[in-house]
């Protein structure tokens, strides 16, 4: 083979070389952003259960803001820089108390410090009935005051501090803090922000 056409294939490979290198620093790169977009500023998530309709149905795939909350930093329960505080109607993402390798979207009724009880399927927040027009009821029935079952008549307790009290919207059917307590602050992932599919159902969470 002649000495140029030797030169030529090397220079060739070498630039090829070149060529793999930036498209892998691309890649690494783009993967690196990736991650730490979904560790601190925002996560996609599907929603598994109707205990949310219909202001979320089954299948709503939505995107939750972990910023606003201050993101934790990985591995473990340290949050840093918090825009604010969880406010009281908020729809929050949390690791379920009850089972932590699953996540639970429910609305936060109560912060620290609040009073909450729940008379014949009314919310009351600080002895205050509240306004719920988002909530459902799928059953007349109202279960009497029980230890058993506190779906309809619950309470009244205080939120503790660092904690807070979730309910699902579809109310006759949420498994919430009605029956397994209080959400932990430190389980929270963060703050439901918008469902971006199905196509019809593209909208901001109120």
């Amino acid at each position: 083979m002649p000495e140029e056409q030797r030169i030529d294939r090397k220079q060739g490979i070498e630039e090829h070389k070149k060529v793999v290198v930036e498209w892998l620093k691309t890649i690494i790169s783009a993967l690196i952003i990736a991650l730490l977009i979904r560790a601190f500023i925002i996560q996609a998530f599907r929603i598994p259960t109707g205990s949310m309709e219909s202001t979320l149905l089954v299948g709503d795939h939505l995107m939750v803001n972990k910023f606003i909350y201050g993101p934790k930093i990985p591995f473990t329960d340290i949050r840093i820089l918090p825009i604010r505080e969880i406010k009281r109607g908020e729809i929050i993402v949390f690791n379920a108390p009850c089972d932590p390798s699953k996540d639970y979207i429910k609305r936060c009724v109560g912060i620290p410090g609040d009073k909450i009880e729940i008379k014949n399927k009314v919310l009351y927040v600080n002895d205050i009935k509240q306004d719920e027009p988002y909530v459902q009821h799928t059953d007349s029935e109202i279960i009497p005051k029980s230890d058993i079952n506190p779906r309809d008549n619950f309470g009244p307790v205080v939120v503790p501090k660092d904690s807070y009290f979730a309910l699902g919207d579809n109310r006759d059917n949420s498994n919430d803090s009605r029956y397994w307590g209080f959400v932990p602050k430190k389980k929270i992932i963060g703050k439901a922000l918008f469902i971006y599919w199905p196509l019809h159902r593209i909208r901001f969470i109120k």
